[in-house]
């Protein structure tokens, strides 16, 4: 079932590849409802219950280094292939799209299902580092201005930290003869290596993972690309692929290295904190409404890495808390992914309406669109934590942990959230109130097919943010075993 998953993208772009240009959205849409199913049965034959990794598809590849095909799922992995499901066809619905970037986003696809299944690092690596390629290519092809200055520097820094993180997992083999995760795990317990080559091993991989979240200071890349890609590309990258990094850390930093990240514990927590309060005052000085975005898209997953590092890199630490930290950082991740795809959606709109996208470009837009403003609200307030919307459930628990187990940084990253809402705030003010501008007058509100994507989302939001328990259920276990682990 996981291998058909892997596979049906992969299918889909070829499909495609054959196809009329303008038959290559509606091919895609149709193969990522297969997927959406296959995703669906995968939740439905899963076993909540269980602690253990399930749906197993063990064959061998390549014997002579140890690597196998080997993929499965626990919680954590079953969240993430749900919203790949979810923010793929988001994407398709996002923007009008031809044969080569349906291909492309396809594959992109096809790599994301299979870095959140593998269990292997070779096939892991793989899945990896094919994700880097479409993205590359969508930026650079289909970017805005600047695309090739942030293409490439998105391929440089990604590329970059890929290389690190081979060279230390080599260095792992060599030392210990494996690259299956659970083995490794097993081995990081007691300490994976020692000396100087264990902190060598621990900086490529926490190099590699700290790009892809991005953590603070290796996040400038993020911007940029952010700013430049089409809006399906921005929904995917924020939505989805930022996710690899912070499913990286739990999946191997975490396990591997317990004794070094309890050795940096302070220093990390430093650099969580910085992400979030940094993030958030960088994107309350920005004027342009992606670029706004894309740094509280970094606030955001500094929270998540706040919870692990918490979690991870402190000397007391209650089983209770930390389960708690741990279900804030995964329902975090599947939260904002649906939050800040949803608003690079709303900022779409807005750019294909007004052909700009600077906060100060609108101006009274709930005169004239009051549809659009209400629902693009609504995303706005998710993302900065209101109570009952999808937002607040994940950071209430990130915080909930947090505070008994890093009392000092989580009191410092409470400013993220105060300031995250001055953001928010301004830019609602600016673009719906007042005046409406002379550019404005021409708005259309939401049309038909623009209303079939904003109210499922919206509904969504709301869903998981009263009652999230159906969401919660699916990582229960596998947060309770991780919580066993790391003490």
């Amino acid at each position: 079932m996981i291998t058909a998953l892997i596979l049906v993208p992969l299918a889909a772009a070829v499909f495609v590849t054959a196809a009329r240009p303008n038959r290559a959205r509606a091919i895609s849409l149709g193969f990522n409802a297969v997927t959406a199913i296959l995703a669906f049965i995968l939740w439905r034959n899963f076993d909540a219950t269980a602690t253990c990794l399930q749906l197993i598809e063990r064959h061998a590849w390549i014997p002579a280094i140890g690597a196998e095909y080997l993929v499965g799922l626990d919680g954590l992995s079953l969240l993430l292939v749900l919203l790949t499901s979810l923010i793929i066809p988001f994407a398709f619905f996002a923007q009008p799209a031809g044969t080569g970037f349906c291909a492309l986003m396809l594959l992109m696809q096809s790599a994301l299902y299979g870095t959140f299944t593998a269990q292997n690092f070779v096939l892991w690596f793989l899945f990896y580092e094919m994700s880097l390629i479409p993205a590359f290519l969508l930026i650079k092809i289909w970017g805005g201005e600047n695309r090739d200055h942030a293409a490439t520097k998105f391929f440089v820094y990604t590329f970059l930290g890929s290389v690190a993180m081979l060279l230390s997992f080599l260095g792992i083999y060599f030392a210990k003869g494996t690259f299956d995760f659970a083995a490794l795990a097993d081995l990081g317990k007691h300490g994976l290596l020692s000396g100087n080559v264990a902190w060598l091993a621990f900086a490529g991989i926490f190099l590699g993972l700290a790009v892809k979240v991005p953590l603070f200071p290796f996040h400038t890349w993020l911007p940029d690309a952010y700013e430049t890609a089409p809006t399906g590309v921005s929904m995917v990258l924020t939505g989805v692929l930022s996710k690899m990094g912070v499913y990286g850390f739990v999946r191997l930093l975490l396990p591997l290295f317990p004794n070094e990240i309890k050795i940096l514990g302070p220093w990390l927590l430093a650099l969580a904190v910085c992400s979030i309060v940094f993030a958030s005052l960088a994107a309350w000085a920005q004027r342009d409404l992606k670029r706004m975005i894309a740094y509280l898209s970094i606030n955001h997953l500094g929270y998540c890495m706040l919870g692990l590092f918490a979690v991870t890199a402190t000397a007391a630490r209650p089983s209770i808390e930390m389960q708690a930290a741990l279900s804030g950082v995964f329902l975090q991740v599947f939260n904002h992914g649906i939050t800040a795809a949803a608003l690079f959606y709303y900022v779409g709109l807005l750019e294909e309406r007004r052909g700009l996208r600077g906060i100060n470009d609108f101006g009274g837009l709930m005169q004239r669109t009051p549809l659009l403003c209400g629902w693009m609200s609504v995303a706005m307030f998710s993302s900065l934590g209101l109570p009952g919307l999808n937002g607040f459930i994940g950071e209430f628990l990130i915080f909930k942990g947090s505070f008994a187990l890093a009392a000092s940084f989580t009191a410092v990253a409470v400013i993220g959230l105060l300031v995250t809402a001055i953001a928010f705030a301004r830019a609602m003010q600016t673009l719906f109130s007042g005046p409406l501008a002379e550019s404005c007058r021409a708005f259309p509100d939401l049309l038909r097919s623009e209303k079939l994507v904003v109210v499922p989302v919206t509904l969504l939001m709301f869903a998981i943010g009263i009652a999230p328990q159906f969401v919660l259920n699916i990582f229960n276990t596998t947060v309770v075993q991780m919580a066993r682990l790391f003490a």
